[in-house]
C-alpha cells in the first residue's frame, strides 16, 4: 500500500507515491528545505534546488492542487511594453510554433517595467500555461523560483541582464551586429560615427554599443566619448539624440541607432537640421523591421531575427514542460547587414 505524503511546513505538498520525508532523504536535506524549494522560497542553494527539483521530477511528486492535467493549453508571452512593431515579430514568431502544438498564446504586459509586479506573477499562477516567455523583461529571483516550483518553465528572449545559469535564453549576436554596423559606415569612409545606444543597463545596448567601440578601435580611431549617447529604443529618443549630435560643430558624418525606430527619429532630427539622408549623414538602424524597407530612404540596419528568437524560445519553453532535457539552455542567433539606401560615402 503507498504511503501518502505528509503536509508541508508550509501548506500542503501530497502525493499517492512518496513522501516529503523521502524526498528529503533522498536529496540529503531536511524536510523544511523540501518545503523550501516546493514553495519557491528563494533562500535555498541553487545547487541544492536544482537536487531537489530534480528528485520532485522523477518521483512526479506534486503540490496539493496541481494536478497537472488541468495546466491550460496556453503559452504566455510577457512584455514590457506591447505597443511597438518590435513586439508585433516577436509575437508572430510564438503564435507559429503554438500553432504547431495545438497551444494557444496570452500576452501580458508589464506597463514599461522591466520587472513585472506580484499581480503579474499571481495572474500567471492562476492561469498556469505550459511555459511563460519573458521578453526584454527582467524576473526577479523569487518570481522565478515560485513559477519553477509550480513546473512553469520561463524562457527569457532577448534578456535585459545576464540570465541566470538556471533561466533558458535566447537572443542574438548583439557585439557583432555592432561591430558590422559599424564598419559598414568605416569601409564608405566615415570616421566621426555618432552610436545612440538603448539603456545603458540593458545588456543588448551594451553589447551593440562594445561592438561599436570595437571597429572603430580597430580601425584606429578613438570613440569620442561625445558622440556615444543612450536612448530608449524608441524614436523620441532616437530624435533627442540625434538633435544633439548634429547640433555639434563637428558633427558626426553617420550615425549608427541602437534601433531601427530610434533610427527614425534620427531621419527626423535630420530633415529638422536641414540634412538629407544619406547625402549629408548616413544612418544605420538595428533590428530590421517592416518598416525599415519603406521609409524614406529605405533604412540600412542590422537584421536582429525577432521571428525566429521568438520561435525559438516558444519551442525551448515546451520542450522544458515536458520534461525534456533540451539540447542547449543558451541560444544565440545570428545578425546580419542588411544594406539598403540610408548610407553613402560622405560628401566631399
Amino acid at each position: 500500500m503507498s504511503a501518502k505524503a505528509e503536509p508541508s511546513a508550509a501548506g500542503g505538498p501530497v502525493s499517492g507515491k512518496i513522501t516529503i520525508a523521502d524526498i528529503a532523504t533522498e536529496a540529503g536535506v531536511s524536510v523544511p528545505t523540501v518545503s523550501k524549494v516546493m514553495n519557491g522560497r528563494t533562500d535555498v542553494a541553487a545547487h541544492t534546488r536544482e537536487r531537489v527539483e530534480a528528485i520532485i521530477r522523477r518521483h512526479g511528486y506534486q503540490r496539493r492542487g496541481d494536478d497537472r492535467s488541468r495546466r491550460s493549453t496556453l503559452v504566455e508571452l510577457m512584455f514590457h511594453e506591447l505597443e511597438s512593431a518590435w513586439a508585433l515579430e516577436i509575437i508572430r514568431g510564438a503564435e507559429q510554433v503554438a500553432r504547431e502544438h495545438g497551444l494557444a498564446v496570452v500576452m501580458s504586459e508589464s506597463q514599461g517595467r522591466l520587472t513585472p509586479g506580484h499581480g503579474w506573477l499571481e495572474s500567471v499562477i492562476a492561469r498556469r500555461p505550459l511555459g511563460v516567455i519573458a521578453v526584454f523583461s527582467d524576473l526577479s529571483a523569487t518570481q522565478l523560483a515560485k513559477l519553477r516550483a509550480r513546473d512553469i518553465p520561463v524562457v527569457v528572449v532577448d534578456p535585459v541582464g545576464e540570465p541566470g545559469t538556471e533561466t533558458p535564453s535566447i537572443g542574438a549576436t548583439n557585439w557583432n551586429g555592432g561591430l558590422t554596423a559599424t564598419r559598414h559606415l568605416l569601409e564608405l569612409g566615415h570616421t566621426r560615427i555618432g552610436m545612440i545606444g538603448g539603456p545603458e543597463r540593458v545588456l543588448c545596448s551594451r553589447a551593440r554599443v562594445d561592438g561599436y567601440r570595437a571597429a572603430m578601435e580597430t580601425a584606429g580611431l578613438t570613440v569620442d566619448p561625445e558622440l556615444v549617447r543612450y536612448g530608449d529604443f524608441h524614436v523620441e529618443s532616437g530624435f533627442k539624440q540625434a538633435t544633439v549630435l548634429l547640433s555639434r560643430p563637428d558633427r558626426p558624418t553617420a550615425i549608427f541607432a541602437g534601433s531601427d525606430l530610434q533610427a527614425l527619429g534620427v531621419y527626423e532630427a535630420a530633415r529638422a537640421a536641414g540634412l538629407r539622408v544619406p547625402q549629408d549623414l548616413s544612418v544605420v538602424g538595428f533590428d530590421d523591421l517592416p518598416l525599415a524597407e519603406w521609409v524614406g530612404p529605405p533604412l540600412t540596419t542590422v537584421r536582429q531575427p525577432l521571428q525566429d528568437m521568438a520561435a525559438a524560445g516558444t519551442r525551448l519553453a515546451i520542450t522544458l514542460a515536458r520534461g525534456e532535457k533540451p539540447e542547449h539552455r543558451r541560444i544565440e542567433l545570428a545578425t546580419t547587414l542588411v544594406v539598403r539606401h540610408s548610407t553613402a560615402p560622405p560628401a566631399a
